[in-house]
């Protein structure tokens, strides 16, 4: 019997026996200042960490059946959204979010692959933040784990380590950590949806909302592809409240809410370790099963 996309079948005395298929084989190949991740041949993402860049990010994030990106890059309007990234404004006075170099930017110096060609990547990294005539404020450390659990679902798997080099402030921003900018034909604007985890849709029920997920996804033609972002329970301020668009944007955002109403501070030696996992997948939150995803996550050591 011939194999489909789903599972082999084979016959035996009468009896079916489903075995699921062979694990994805995903590989990663450094060139320059860009690496590249490739999943059963077909590219995916590229990891860059130029020296012109303002900071590491992935660009594009291929959806597992149109093969175009979810996320996009620098509009005319927010030249300083770069896809999937990690940034902070505000940070002792320097800002290493928005464009401009000479402000503040996230150096990476130490970009690897530390394991790839089997049905895992891994991907590291040392950052420096830096900005002319300041002493660098904050180091951190990156690992991105790249898998495939199924043909409609791409994993990446982030951890970062950040490292208080100085006593550090952060004034209140709505520019800070993880997040990620959607395609344009997938905004909410644009009749694509964006659904938290207690199930409220769009910014204005999502906007500043404690939240342990956003999923954002759209029509692309006759198939659905989108984008979830999931904080772990582990990470400081969880579940924190997220900066959302209807245009493309999502960011658990907690230095736009900070406790004392003004800035967050952090004491010199300060580590903060903090934990997402991105869900690049087919078919709407109830198809791709994200809220169950997140069950696996959670429990997840």
């Amino acid at each position: 019997m011939k194999k489909n996309i789903l599972s082999c079948l084979l016959i035996m005395t009468g009896v079916m026996i489903v075995l699921p298929l062979p694990a994805a084989k995903i590989t990663a190949e450094k060139v320059g200042s860009k690496i590249h991740v490739t999943i059963n041949g077909k590219f995916f993402t590229s990891y860059i960490f130029s020296e012109d860049e303002k900071y590491p990010f992935f660009y594009p994030v291929n959806g597992p059946l149109s093969g175009g990106s979810v996320t996009s890059m620098r509009n005319a309007v927010y030249p300083h959204h770069s896809s999937l990234f990690f940034g902070c404004d505000m940070v002792n006075d320097g800002n290493y979010w928005q464009e401009g170099l000479e402000r503040g930017r996230i150096i990476s110096v130490n970009a690897q692959i530390i394991k790839q060609g089997g049905d895992t990547v891994v991907i590291t990294d040392e950052c420096i933040w830096s900005r002319p005539g300041a002493l660098s404020p904050v180091k951190d450390t990156r690992k991105y784990i790249i898998t495939a659990p199924s043909e409609s679902l791409i994993q990446i798997d982030v951890v970062i380590t950040m490292e208080m080099l100085l006593d550090v402030v952060i004034k209140k921003t709505n520019h800070s950590l993880f997040s990620a900018r959607m395609a344009a034909d997938i905004a909410v604007t644009n009749g694509g949806t964006m659904i938290n985890a207690e199930g409220v849709k769009g910014e204005k029920e999502t906007f500043g909302r404690n939240s342990a997920w956003i999923d954002f996804y759209g029509k692309r033609g006759n198939a659905t592809e989108g984008l979830a972002i999931m904080q772990h329970p582990t990470n400081p301020w969880y579940p924190s409240p997220w900066f959302t668009r209807d245009y493309g944007f999502m960011s658990p955002t907690p230095m736009y809410w900070p406790q004392n109403g003004t800035e967050t501070s952090m004491k010199k030696g300060t580590t903060l370790i903090l934990r997402y996992r991105v869900l690049v997948h087919a078919g709407t939150h109830i198809e791709a099963n994200i809220a169950g995803e997140f069950v696996k996550y959670k429990n997840l050591k």
